[in-house]
C-alpha cells in the first residue's frame, strides 16, 4: 500500500428539501384544509477516527464528498425523508485544514472521535405550517435551506512516543527492524527510506511507539532531497534518537547539519529532548571511533552513545535512554496540565 500523508478533497452537505403547498380535498369530508409537509434536512458531513488506518490512501482515488439531499414534503401532511451523512473515515493523528492551508478545524487524535464538517441545510416549512386563525389557507411554502460546501485538507501526523532523526544511510531502519517487528527496506545507499515506518518497541516491562523517517540533507528545509516535510511524523514524539553514522567524514558536523535542519523546520522540534547515538561502530577501526566520539561529543555538549544494531552493541542502553527520557516528558506534560477545580 503507498502511504500517502496529504490530501485535498471537496466536501458539500446536502440541501434541504421543500415544503409542499398542499390542500385536503375528499368527497364527503366537509373540512379540508392545507396539509403541505416539510421538506427533510439534507445530509452532514462528518469525519470520523477508526482504527486500522495508517494512510490516506484512499483519498488519492475519490476528492469529492457529497451528502445526499433531503425529499421534498408530500401532502397529506407528509414530511420529506432527511438526507444521509457522509462519513470519511481518517487514521489518528489526521489534522483537518482549511482550504488555505494554516486554519486548523480538527486534529483528529484518538479512535472514535467525530467531528462534523458541513451541515445539512433545513427542510423548508410546508404551507400546513403558515395556518393561523386569520390565514386559514396558505398558499405558500419554503424551499430548503442550500447545503455548506468547503475544500479541505487532510494532513497526517503519525502517533509515535519517539522518533528517529538523522542523515540518510544513518541505521535508522536497521535501529527500527532490530528492536521491533517492523521490516523496513535495508539497502546500502541514501534515501532506502522513501516513507515513514513504524514499529512497537517492548523493553524493561514497557511498550512505546517508534518512528522512522526518510533522512534529511543539507538544504533539505529548501526543498532538496525529499525535502523536510517527513519531519511532521516526529512532531508528536515526545523524544528524539538522533543517529549520527560512525563513518561519516566528521560526526560533529554532520550532527550540527541535522540539527540546523531541525531548527529551520520549527515547530518545536529542536526543543525536544533528543538522545545522540554513533550508529555504525561495529565497521571502524578503535581510532577512528574514539576520534568520531570526541567529535559529536563536543558538537552535541553531551555524551554520545555508542551504538551497532547489527551486532546489538547499545541497544538497550539506547532504548533505556529513550524510555527514561518519555517518562520525564511525560511527567512534564501532566504537570503542565491545569488541575481540576476541588469540589465538595
Amino acid at each position: 500500500m503507498k502511504f500517502l500523508d496529504e490530501a485535498k478533497v471537496y466536501v458539500r452537505s446536502g440541501d434541504g428539501g421543500a415544503g409542499c403547498v398542499a390542500f385536503r380535498r375528499e368527497k364527503f369530508i366537509e373540512f379540508g384544509g392545507p396539509n403541505g409537509g416539510d421538506g427533510g434536512r439534507g445530509g452532514d458531513v462528518w469525519v470520523e477516527c477508526v482504527d486500522g488506518l495508517n494512510t490516506l490512501i484512499d483519498y488519492r482515488y475519490q476528492q469529492h464528498f457529497k451528502a445526499k439531499k433531503g425529499e421534498h414534503g408530500m401532502g397529506s401532511n407528509r414530511h420529506g425523508a432527511n438526507g444521509a451523512d457522509v462519513v470519511l473515515k481518517v487514521p489518528a493523528g489526521t489534522e483537518i485544514i482549511a482550504e488555505d492551508g494554516e486554519t486548523l478545524i480538527a486534529d483528529m487524535t484518538h479512535v472514535g472521535q467525530r467531528v462534523r464538517l458541513a451541515k445539512g441545510g433545513n427542510g423548508g416549512f410546508g404551507n400546513a405550517y403558515f395556518t393561523t386563525s386569520t390565514n386559514r389557507a396558505p398558499k405558500h411554502a419554503n424551499p430548503g435551506l442550500e447545503g455548506h460546501e468547503q475544500w479541505i485538507w487532510l494532513r497526517l501526523k503519525l502517533i509515535a512516543d519517539a522518533g528517529l532523526v538523522g542523515l540518510p544511510n544513518a541505521g535508522k531502519s536497521t535501529f527500527l527492524a532490530t528492536v521491533t517487528a517492523a521490516k523496513p527496506k535495508i539497502a546500502d545507499y541514501p534515501f532506502t527510506t522513501l516513507h515513514p515506518g513504524l514499529g512497537v518497541v517492548r523493553s524493561d516491562e514497557r511498550e512505546f511507539v517508534l518512528a522512522d523517517i526518510p533522512g534529511l540533507i543539507e538544504g533539505a528545509h529548501d526543498g532538496v532531497g525529499l525535502g523536510d516535510k517527513f519531519l511532521a511524523h516526529v512532531e508528536r514524539c515526545r523524544v528524539l534518537l538522533h543517529l549520527v553514522e560512525a563513518t561519516s567524514e566528521h560526526a560533529g558536523k554532520t550532527y550540527k547539519l541535522v540539527r540546523k535542519e531541525l531548527e529551520a523546520y520549527g515547530n518545536g522540534l529542536a526543543d525536544k529532548p533528543e538522545i545522540v547515538a554513533l550508529s555504525k561502530a561495529d565497521i571502524v577501526d578503535p581510532d577512528t571511533l574514539k576520534e568520531q566520539v570526541a567529535r559529536l561529543k563536543r558538537a552535541a555538549k553531551v555524551k554520545p552513545l555508542i551504538l551497532s544494531s547489527a551486532t546489538g552493541l547499545g541497544v538497550q542502553d539506547a532504548l533505556r535512554a529513550v524510555t527514561r527520557e518519555m517518562m520525564e516528558a511525560k511527567a512534564a506534560e501532566a504537570e503542565a496540565q491545569p488541575a481540576e477545580a476541588w469540589q465538595p
